[in-house]
């Protein structure tokens, strides 16, 4: 089964912009797609994690907020 690793953001975020650098590479390392949700987009998101942005989920699991490693995105997804 393909991981499902999702990125949420916001607007003007600067670490946004750092670890969807770190999941764009990791997920196109294991020729993986990723989803990205602006949590101003979706209510349920913003109550979830408005506070922790940006976070990064693996199958609904969250892996990371706020700063992203590349190998603990890696391991979860199972890439070497």
């Amino acid at each position: 089964m393909t991981p499902s690793v999702v990125l949420y953001t916001k607007p003007g975020c600067h670490l946004c912009d750092v670890a969807r650098e770190v999941v764009e590479v990791v997920c196109a390392e294991a020729d993986l797609d990723h989803a990205e949700v602006d949590i101003w987009d979706d209510p349920f998101s913003a109550d979830r994690f408005a506070d922790r942005i940006p976070v990064v989920t693996v199958d609904d699991r969250v892996i990371a907020h706020f700063r992203v490693d590349p190998d603990v995105l890696r391991a979860a997804i199972g890439a070497p």
